[in-house]
C-alpha cells in the first residue's frame, strides 16, 4: 500500500515532556516499566535488591512526632471546618513518598490501591481511550480513542484535555486516580468534561461504558513485501497480537519489517522482552540494576529469530519498554532507528502492597541494554533523523517519517 494512503491519527510532538499513558478504563502503564507481577510479591518472592537493610536513618523521629502533634493541635483548634483524621494520616504517607521528588513513585490508600490493581489484561469495562499526563503540569489529554469504542462514538478526539469527571475537577489529580473514576461496569454512564482547541468553555460528553479490548497492534503489507506493524503499548494482549501480525505478514511473503513505536510509552517488561525475543538471536535482552549493584537479567532463546531487515520508527514519546526493544535491537545490530530522539526513561517501578490494604509504587532500579547502556535522561538518537511534518500529513496524508523508513529499508533489502 502507498504510504500516502495511510490515515493513522497520530501527531508527533504533542508533548515533549514525560508521556504517561493508560487505558482510560484501567491502570496500564503510567509511563512505567512494571518489573514483577503482584502475585510474586504476595508470595514473598521479591527481587533480592528490595530487601530492607535497616542501615538508614529513621524518618519518624521523636522530634517529627512532636511536630506532627503540634500541627494537628493547630488544625483542631483553628481550621475552619471539621477534619477527617484518616485523610490527614494518608496525607502524611503521601507526603513521605512525594519527598522523593520522583513523579513515578506514589503512595496509594486502600481504596486507591484496590482501584489501581484492577486487571491489566488489556480487556476493560470502560469508555475505551488512552490518556497521557505531563508530570510537570499534570495536564491529562486523550492520546486516541480505541476504534469502535464508546469514547470514539461520542466524539472524543486526540488532544482533548480532560478537566472533569462527573462534574468533579480532576485537573491536578494523578492519572491513575482519574482513570479509576472514569472506568466502571459496562452499561453505566460517566460524564466527561474536556477542553478542546478552538472551542470555548468545557465540552461535556455522557458516555456509556462498555466491554473494550485494547487494540495495541495494527499492521499491513506495504509495497515490495515490506511488513508494517504499529505497536501502541506493551500490554498483556500485545504479545499475542504482535506474534499474530508477524505470522500473517510472513505468510504473505514479508521480507522486511517496519516496527512503528512512535508515541508508545511502554508498559509491561515481560511483554517487551517477549516481543524482542521474537526477533533476536539467543542472548541478553535487558538487565536491571539497583543502587547496590544487584542485577536481574532477561534473555531471548532464539526460538523465533527473524533475521531480515528491520527499521524502528521512534519519536520523543517512545519510552521505557519501547526503548528496551530499541536498545536490544540496536545493540545486536538488528535494526535501523528512523525518526526523532526517544524520550529517555530507563528506570523501573515496582508495585508493593503494604499489608493493610494500601500500597506503593516506587522506582527500584535502572535498566540497561545488552551492551550496558542506560539511556535514562538521554534517549536514543535515531540513525536517520527525520521530523514528522504535521501539515503535510493533515493536508496531503503523507507521513514523512514512514516515507523515509520505507526508503531506508528498501536500501537494505
Amino acid at each position: 500500500m502507498d504510504p500516502m494512503e495511510l490515515k493513522r491519527a497520530r501527531k508527533t510532538g504533542r508533548w515533549q515532556g514525560a508521556l504517561i499513558m493508560a487505558g482510560i478504563v484501567i491502570f496500564i502503564a503510567q509511563f512505567v516499566l512494571i518489573a514483577v507481577v503482584i502475585s510474586k510479591i504476595a508470595n514473598g518472592t521479591l527481587f533480592s535488591f528490595l530487601k530492607y537493610t535497616g542501615d538508614s536513618e529513621p524518618v519518624i523521629t521523636e522530634e517529627v512526632t512532636e511536630k506532627a502533634d503540634t500541627l494537628k493541635a493547630v488544625i483542631d483548634n483553628y481550621y475552619y471546618e471539621d477534619v477527617d483524621d484518616e485523610a490527614l494520616r494518608n496525607g502524611i504517607y503521601k507526603g513521605l513518598v512525594d519527598g522523593l521528588g520522583d513523579p513515578y513513585s506514589v503512595y496509594y490508600t486502600e481504596e486507591e490501591y484496590e482501584e489501581m490493581m484492577e486487571s491489566s489484561e488489556g480487556r476493560y469495562q470502560g469508555i475505551g481511550a488512552y490518556l497521557q499526563q505531563d508530570p510537570d503540569t499534570m495536564v491529562i489529554t486523550v492520546v486516541r480513542p480505541i476504534t469502535g469504542s464508546p469514547a470514539e462514538k461520542v466524539g472524543l478526539l486526540a488532544d482533548d484535555v480532560i478537566v472533569e469527571v462527573d462534574k468533579e475537577d480532576v485537573t491536578s489529580q494523578d492519572l491513575n486516580l482519574v482513570v479509576s473514576k472514569i472506568r466502571g461496569e459496562a452499561g453505566t454512564k460517566v460524564n466527561i468534561g474536556i477542553r478542546r482547541a478552538g472551542e470555548s468553555g468545557v465540552l461535556y460528553f455522557d458516555i456509556v461504558r462498555a466491554e473494550v479490548e485494547s487494540e495495541t497492534v495494527e499492521y499491513e503489507m506495504l509495497e515490495d513485501k515490506i511488513g508494517y506493524i504499529y505497536l501502541s503499548e506493551f500490554d498483556d494482549v500485545s504479545t499475542g497480537q504482535f506474534t499474530s501480525a508477524m505470522e500473517d505478514l510472513k505468510s504473505q511473503g514479508m521480507d522486511a519489517l517496519i516496527l512503528d513505536l512512535r508515541d508508545n510509552p511502554g508498559g509491561n517488561l515481560d511483554v517487551a522482552v517477549d516481543i524482542a525475543d521474537y526477533i533476536l538471536p539467543e542472548g541478553l535482552v535487558v538487565y536491571m540494576e539497583d543502587k547496590n549493584g544487584s542485577r536481574e537479567e532477561y534473555t531471548s532463546d532464539a526460538s523465533h529469530h527473524w533475521d531480515k531487515p528491520i527499521v524502528l520508527l521512534v519519536n520523543g514519546n517512545s519510552a521505557s519498554a519501547s526503548e528496551i526493544v530499541c536498545g536490544a535491537l540496536k545493540d545486536y545490530g538488528r535494526a535501523t532507528l528512523v525518526g526523532t530522539k526517544t524520550y529517555g526513561k530507563g528506570i523501573v517501578q515496582q508495585i508493593l502492597p503494604l499489608g493493610d490494604g494500601s500500597g506503593i509504587k516506587v522506582t527500584i532500579a535502572r535498566y540497561y541494554t545488552p551492551n550496558g547502556t542506560c539511556i535514562h535522561g538521554d534517549g536514543f538518537e535515531p540513525d536517520v533523523e527525520v521530523e514528522f511534518d504535521a501539515d503535510k500529513y493533515l493536508n496531503e496524508e503523507i507521513d514523512t517519517q514512514l516515507v523515509k523508513a520505507i526508503e531506508v529499508i528498501k536500501e537494505q533489502k
